[in-house]
């Protein structure tokens, strides 16, 4: 509250600055006795191009307009003191209004209109003294062009490197937000995909037990409605952070940990496999949150590529365990690589290399081959702090 307050009566001082600055000038005019029009014409269209506001701006009152119209009737009232012969004074607050245009140019323009409009009101700033100074090698007229020159140039330059910073913080922005909706696209893959290849196998496996174990069939039917259940779950978590996409989207994404483990290998187990959790009592549940969520993501990416590669599996193994400061991970089974899935749901293969970059950024290693006993290994390790 303070700060718009403050905000607010620094605005208020400025405009009331630039105000009477702008009735000097006019006071100052009328005392020479000449007409006094063209000053009031000129410094009439800069106040209402400055002081516009902006909840009140009408569209068709762009910034190319804002900062190029001043400028040309400044331009034009200086063309016609010149071709007239006589001289005409300019004072502070044409010079004030004239150097916010180029600054409100520079900055806020469009491109190529920033170009255009900041050297439009420049040129109106530097044929100030030409409208006062009607000799050339008159030394005021230099001194008072250098002095232009050089604050054209600084409130130029500053606009273009406020400018500058602008695009910076845009293009962050923008990249951050495409990365968080990458990561939470990858998420939304990631959950779904584990779900529905589950779906699919214990579908298969109910169509087998059909005919010659009907009365198995409760359990398998109830993993069904489970990883649907859970694949819906996801999604409406995921699309609800990709509709809110607020300052804490990134906490709400949908993320495991070591304690969810042991419930996506619960959800796993089906009556032709057995799944076991293998995982070390003295691994601690404070390890770094990032670290986890990669180990969950180990699992999960493993055991959906047993469903999809190794149906033939009977066993597979999970296993946590704390080496030193390492967190090793591993997923192993002894499946020869029969599957009876359809070929649209092998996936496109990106899994293991999504794991792979999501394993060392963290600084670890992932590892994925035969085992020499047969079957596949999966092992990632991570830096997991002090023992």
């Amino acid at each position: 509250m303070r700060s718009v307050t403050g905000r607010g009566c620094a605005r208020g001082l400025a405009v009331g600055a630039l105000l009477g600055l702008a009735a000097y000038d006019l006071s100052f005019t009328a005392s020479t006795g000449r007409s006094a029009w063209p000053a009031v014409l000129v410094l009439g269209i800069g106040l209402a191009a400055v002081l516009w506001s902006v909840a009140r701006r009408p569209r068709w009152l762009t910034p190319q307009l804002r900062t190029a119209a001043p400028a040309v009737l400044s331009l034009l009232y200086s063309a016609g003191a010149i071709l007239a012969g006589h001289s005409e004074l300019f004072g502070p607050g044409e010079i004030v209004i004239l150097l916010t245009l180029t600054f409100i140019a520079v900055r806020h323009c469009p491109q190529p209109w920033a170009a255009v409009c900041g050297v439009l009101d420049g040129l109106a700033l530097l044929a100030l003294p030409a409208r006062y100074f009607h000799s050339v090698t008159d030394d005021n007229l230099l001194l008072v062009t250098t002095i232009g020159l050089v604050l054209v140039g600084a409130t130029a330059g500053f606009a273009g490197y406020l400018r500058s910073l602008d695009y910076r913080r845009t293009v962050a922005v923008t990249e951050t937000r495409r990365a968080e909706r990458l990561a939470i696209a990858a998420d939304l893959h990631d959950f779904v995909a584990h779900h529905v290849t589950g779906i699919l196998v214990q579908t298969q496996v109910a169509r087998m037990m059909a005919t010659s174990r009907p009365a198995d069939l409760d359990p398998v039917l109830s993993g069904i409605e489970r990883a649907a259940t859970e694949a819906l779950a996801s999604m409406r978590r995921t699309v609800g952070v990709l509709r809110d996409a607020g300052p804490d989207a990134a906490d709400r994404r949908p993320a495991g940990d070591l304690a969810a483990v042991a419930e996506l290998v619960d959800g796993f187990a089906s009556p032709v496999q057995k799944v076991v959790l293998r995982r070390d009592p003295a691994l601690p549940d404070d390890l770094p949150h990032e670290v986890q969520a990669a180990a969950f993501r180990v699992v999960q990416e493993a055991l959906t590529n047993v469903r999809r590669h190794a149906a033939d599996a009977a066993e597979v193994t999970v296993g946590l365990r704390r080496a030193g400061r390492r967190l090793e991970v591993t997923v192993t089974d002894d499946g020869r690589g029969g599957t009876q899935l359809p070929a649209a749901a092998h996936g496109g293969g990106f899994g293991l290399v999504g794991l792979t970059e999501r394993v060392t950024a963290l600084g670890g290693e992932l590892r994925a081959g035969p085992r020499a006993g047969g079957g596949w290994e999966v092992r990632a390790v991570f830096p997991a702090g002090r023992p």
